[in-house]
């Protein structure tokens, strides 16, 4: 053994009382300190939900126009968790769930502080937290004193975030709905105009331009041919006349219709789906477990408390120690 770690195990020795003693008090001290009558035990309740792909029940379970179609059964990936976490950090589950359990109060913070809104977000952070675990889920975690409270809030936070989620979601597919079905009222308004011009146009003659011209034109010719009364030839002409005369715009809104008519299957189809996204509600989530009362205290660990302080207080006798032999030995070694 070298002279260093003699003189190490002589200066331990040494001052072995102190370096014991201290921070065995400080152990001591530690223990008492975190006893119920000291430290109120803190009860963990959890709940680890899986995000959905979607909760669109038209894409979900309605068929679509291409291959769109999702698996309403399929977990979400670390994008749809996010998502959960930014709608669990919002200011509307904060508020609900502070107001419902009424935490202001709960927490004992005083009522009339200018700052009361602050020091109900830092200590309700202090005890309920929300993080995406390794599987892509997200795992709420509630602390409470009273454990049955702490089960509570944590299955209540998971209720709301199903129904803001939902109802975000279903505000906006409400406003798609309003869009698509003054759309498809629009399409309809329009189609009605041409059917009822064309309406008009068959009372006029004009059934069917191309046939019918080809038809009456034949006649015509077989008329003129044969020597046929001049009282035949003039209504043949007629007919003709008005064939011509109305014929491009028969042809023209009967091509726009039928157009017009594969349109508005698209648009009902769409305002269909849209009915049903506004009207309509899925999960949000896949709940793995719900929250029930611990029945052992998270908070506080003695034991890891016990040996922290033990720790922290021998590294700081040592410290005490040293620096009080070396003064000493600066004094000891400056000239009277």
């Amino acid at each position: 053994m070298d002279a260093t770690s003699q003189n190490l195990l002589h200066f331990l020795f040494k001052w072995r009382k102190p370096l014991l003693v201290i921070p065995f008090l400080a152990g001591l001290a530690g223990a008492i300190g975190s006893m119920p009558v000291f430290i109120d035990p803190l009860y963990e309740s959890t709940v680890i939900v899986f995000p959905s792909t979607t909760n669109s029940p038209s894409k979900a379970l309605l068929p679509q126009d291409s291959y769109q179609d999702q698996d309403f059964l399929e977990f979400g990936a670390e994008e749809q968790a996010e998502q959960l976490i930014q709608i669990l950090n919002s200011d509307v589950i904060f508020d609900t769930i502070t107001r419902k359990f009424n935490l202001t109060e709960h927490y004992d913070l005083d009522l009339t502080s200018a700052t009361i809104r602050t020091d109900l977000f830092e200590e309700y952070s202090d005890k309920i937290s929300f993080g995406r675990t390794q599987f892509m889920s997200v795992e709420i975690n509630v602390l409470d004193k009273d454990p049955q409270l702490a089960s509570d809030i944590a299955n209540s936070i998971t209720n709301l975030l199903d129904r803001v989620k939902s109802r975000i979601q279903r505000d906006r597919a409400l406003v798609g709905y309003n869009i698509v079905e003054k759309e498809y009222n629009k399409v309809r308004q329009e189609m009605g105009k041409m059917e009822s011009e064309i309406k008009k146009l068959r009372q006029k003659g004009v059934h069917e331009y191309e046939s019918q011209s080809m038809v009456v034109s034949e006649q015509y010719a077989t008329a003129i041919a044969e020597g046929r009364p001049e009282r035949t030839i003039d209504q043949l002409k007629a007919v003709l006349d008005t064939l011509a005369k109305y014929g491009g715009r028969y042809v023209s809104l009967r091509d726009e219709l039928h157009l017009m008519k594969e349109e508005e299957v698209k648009i009902r189809t769409k305002l269909n789906q849209s009915s049903v996204d506004a009207r309509q509600v899925m999960p949000a989530t896949f709940r793995v477990n719900k929250a029930i009362p611990a029945d052992k205290k998270k908070y506080p660990i003695r034991w890891l408390i016990c040996v922290v302080s033990s720790l922290a207080t021998f590294v700081s006798t040592l410290l005490v120690i040293l620096l009080l032999n070396t003064w000493k030995d600066l004094k000891q070694s400056l000239p009277s």
